[in-house]
């Protein structure tokens, strides 16, 4: 059902362009013998190319992974509450991000911030090609502005990571030793009802051959918790396996850059001017406000436009 679904994605967006293909034609006729006007003509032309460019835009998103969904990590960089501010309107600008794609969103994990803002997230977001879309956000944010929280409102630069992998689905067979791992529990933090602060149903889940460490307390329930940590250590086991698939074993270690000056992939500066710019592709906007609203769709693009040889092999 999946292969079948993945498929009339392609043929339901390939009939809605040749569809508009055959409206331009006509239209140009329309326009040619003066019955339609230049404004109707253009627009129905960048109906068409924007549809067009879709199906083109889709084909970037061929490798075997891209169809999952993903988990996303936001971790806040040195710098106390400047980054964990930061690391907050990193979240809403994915969150908002998420909500205009239709993904379903949900908060596994999150550490707030000593004063504002938040340590780390993790959240998954789930829909048609969700790991497709959001890896190309992997890496670390800059912020440039004006600080809040600075009484002699100075500027400052902020920086927080982002890593994202995919969310492994049944389909796909990760064998774990149940030796290799230990679990803790502690208790959650946030609302949650009575069982918050006084059940230990929030876990935390090592794995020792890797080291990677996943820290769960989305339900109430300890076992689903426990559930769900499995599910994002299967995850990241088989990014890793993809990485080595393409003989990136510059791995997953290699991806997450320090957080600091100099290693970001994109720059969000508020202050002197309003500039947003990707230092990968050079894609650059001015409309500073649209993109912390979630707006980043042209930045994933130009990635993949960049990339998508690469992602696709």
């Amino acid at each position: 059902m999946r292969a079948i679904r993945d498929k009339k994605l392609w043929t339901d967006r390939y009939d809605e362009a040749l569809k508009a293909h055959g409206d331009l034609e006509v239209m140009w006729d329309f326009y040619d013998a003066g019955e339609a006007t230049e404004t109707e003509l253009d627009s129905q032309f960048e109906t068409c190319q924007r549809l067009i460019e879709g199906l083109e835009f889709l084909n970037m998103l061929s490798a075997e992974e891209d169809h999952l969904g993903a988990v996303m990590e936001i971790n806040a960089g040195a710098g106390g509450t400047e980054s964990q501010d930061w690391a907050a309107m990193l979240m809403r600008m994915y969150l908002r991000y998420g909500e205009r794609n239709g993904y379903k969103m949900t908060e596994l994990d999150m550490h707030d911030g000593d004063v504002a803002g938040v340590k780390n997230v993790v959240l998954e977001f789930t829909g048609n090609y969700a790991f497709g879309n959001l890896k190309a956000e992997n890496g670390v944010h800059r912020l440039v502005r004006i600080s809040p929280f600075d009484s002699n409102a100075r500027r400052h630069t902020s920086f927080a990571s982002v890593y994202v992998y995919p969310i492994v689905d049944d389909n796909i067979e990760i064998d774990i030793n149940p030796s290799d791992i230990t679990w803790e529990t502690y208790r959650s933090s946030g609302p949650g009802g009575q069982n918050v602060n006084k059940v230990e149903t929030a876990v935390r889940l090592y794995h020792a051959p890797t080291g990677i460490v996943v820290e769960c307390q989305v339900t109430r329930s300890q076992q689903q918790n426990r559930d769900k940590a499995l599910q994002m250590l299967k995850s990241q086991l088989y990014e890793i396996e993809l990485r080595k698939k393409r003989e990136k074993i510059d791995a997953i270690e290699a991806s997450k850059k320090k957080i600091e000056w100099g290693s970001q992939i994109r720059s969000y500066v508020l202050h002197p001017y309003k500039m947003v710019k990707d230092h990968r592709t050079s894609h650059e906007v001015g409309n500073t406000q649209a993109v912390l609203d979630g707006d980043i769709q042209d930045f994933i693009k130009a990635w993949l436009m960049q990339n998508g040889s690469q992602a696709g092999q």
